[in-house]
């Protein structure tokens, strides 16, 4: 199987177009005038801080790429965590080959304070929690990229979210749907802790064969939130993936990020966006309601989406996310949680046997993955098109099939490679080609506003 890790995630959207789109009589938001955070007018976020919901208390753990800590925008705001690469570290250095550093921007959507071009993470208060995996497009990328080990070490050092802006396409010639084991069982570890998991939906990249709705692991997990991403009028984005597992949606048009160099900022459009603002949504309302579940968490955050549906959109899922009323709607605790009650058999039986098992005071190591080398990534020529562009038969049936599944997968061969769709700004001022051959464009020149804004 061809593993195609990280990023569902970044290409270049025009964002005063998308603001423009969105009718541009929003109230003044944060980010540059080329890609003004449309979504702190939709989800009245200054409101919601006033009210007390920052992200305080919450840990979010990220697993990507590493972030880059010295910059000032995030002082404070990320923790040490761990570097599974051969070069080790702390996670507070950004692996990524490209200017762009993939978790230096998901970690600035999320927690982000003012600073390079206005750019302002959802959850200021929140903190960072940086896993770095060793994926294609890193310094430090192996053939085992440790996902399952981050996700365990993130619930251990107290993440109650766990964000995975990432990606692993699985093919016809891997069987059933279904998750690695390794990863299928840390995915269980982290829900028994009582933790909550987002992961990209995928993106559909131009002119790739074989990646139209690919089924993508972490995202079909049991008990994982697929995550897709919309634009700022709430339609679903051309590129997020479909799937009959997909649990939410969010913005992820017209994303302006700082880039992992200080000085740096860049537009983009991505599922791997969409789950940054899904996380640092969820942190919003844990830091408003510390006492609840994770599984009532999610029961609000499920009870109170946009373009709401009480069964799976293969686009939307549930709907798409909104804080503001996952806020401040009444919602009973005791709201259902369909992807807690799809899990719930399977997280008992592991509970089960672990209590049975001697203890050893270590995680078996996971079975390395192999990294195919019989294609490479290829370029995705620039999009030009506009950016407006199953439930199953049964919770047993689909656990079933899973259980076939999880017998049936023992090692998993993976490659992770940055998926792009591609479109360009007016006049960029810099652009940087990834390890994937893609290009990223800046939102203006280090240090200084964006071509057009005067600010």
């Amino acid at each position: 199987m061809t593993r195609l890790r990280l990023a569902a995630a970044v290409c270049i959207a025009a964002g005063a177009l998308v603001f423009a789109s969105a009718g541009g009589a929003q109230a003044s938001v944060p980010g540059p005038s080329a890609a003004p955070e449309y979504w702190f007018g939709t989800w009245h976020v200054p409101q919601l801080w006033q009210q007390g919901a920052r992200g305080q208390g919450v840990t979010i753990a990220e697993i990507d790429t590493g972030v880059t800590a010295s910059l000032p925008e995030l002082s404070g705001r990320i923790l040490r965590g761990k570097d599974f690469g051969a070069d080790g570290g702390d996670g507070r250095t950004d692996r990524d080959r490209s200017d762009f550093g993939h978790g230096t921007a998901m970690a600035s959507i999320m927690v982000a304070h003012p600073g390079e071009l206005d750019i302002t993470g959802l959850a200021p208060d929140a903190q960072v929690l940086p896993l770095a995996v060793p994926l294609i497009g890193t310094t430090d990328h192996s053939q085992n990229d440790h996902v399952d080990e981050a996700i365990r070490y993130a619930v251990n050092h107290g993440a109650k979210i766990i964000s995975m802006s990432l990606g692993g396409t699985r093919t016809p010639a891997d069987g059933l749907y279904g998750c690695p084991v390794a990863e299928q069982q840390a995915v269980y570890y982290a829900l028994s802790k009582g933790a909550v998991l987002f992961a990209a939906a995928g993106n559909k990249a131009a002119g790739r064969s074989g990646t139209h709705d690919a089924v993508e692991e972490p995202g079909v997990c049991l008990g994982v939130i697929s995550v897709g991403a919309t634009d700022s009028n709430g339609r679903l984005a051309p590129f997020s993936l479909r799937h009959p597992y997909q649990a939410l949606s969010a913005p992820g048009v017209g994303i302006a990020s700082l880039g992992r160099q200080a000085g740096s900022a860049f537009d983009g459009r991505g599922t791997s966006q969409a789950t940054a603002l899904a996380a640092a949504s969820a942190a919003l309302v844990w830091s408003k309601f510390p006492s609840l579940t994770a599984t009532q968490l999610t029961a609000r955050l499920l009870a109170t989406t946009d373009h709401h549906s009480s069964s799976r959109d293969p686009g939307y899922g549930y709907g798409i996310v909104n804080p503001y009323r996952a806020i401040t709607r009444s919602v009973p605790t005791s709201a259902p949680d369909p992807i807690a009650a799809a899990v719930a058999p399977f997280v008992a039986r592991f509970r089960a046997q672990q209590h049975e098992k001697p203890a050893t005071g270590s995680t078996p190591p996971s079975a390395p993955r192999r990294q195919d080398l019989g294609s490479t990534p290829r370029p995705v020529a620039p999009n030009r098109a506009d950016a407006d562009v199953i439930r199953g038969l049964g919770i047993s049936v689909a656990g079933v099939v899973l259980l076939v599944v999880l017998l049936a997968v023992a090692v998993v061969r993976r490659r992770r490679r940055i998926e792009q769709d591609v479109r360009d700004l007016p006049a960029p001022s810099h652009d940087v080609v990834d390890a994937g051959g893609l290009v990223w464009r800046e939102i203006g020149p280090r240090g200084g506003p964006p071509p057009g804004d005067a600010g």
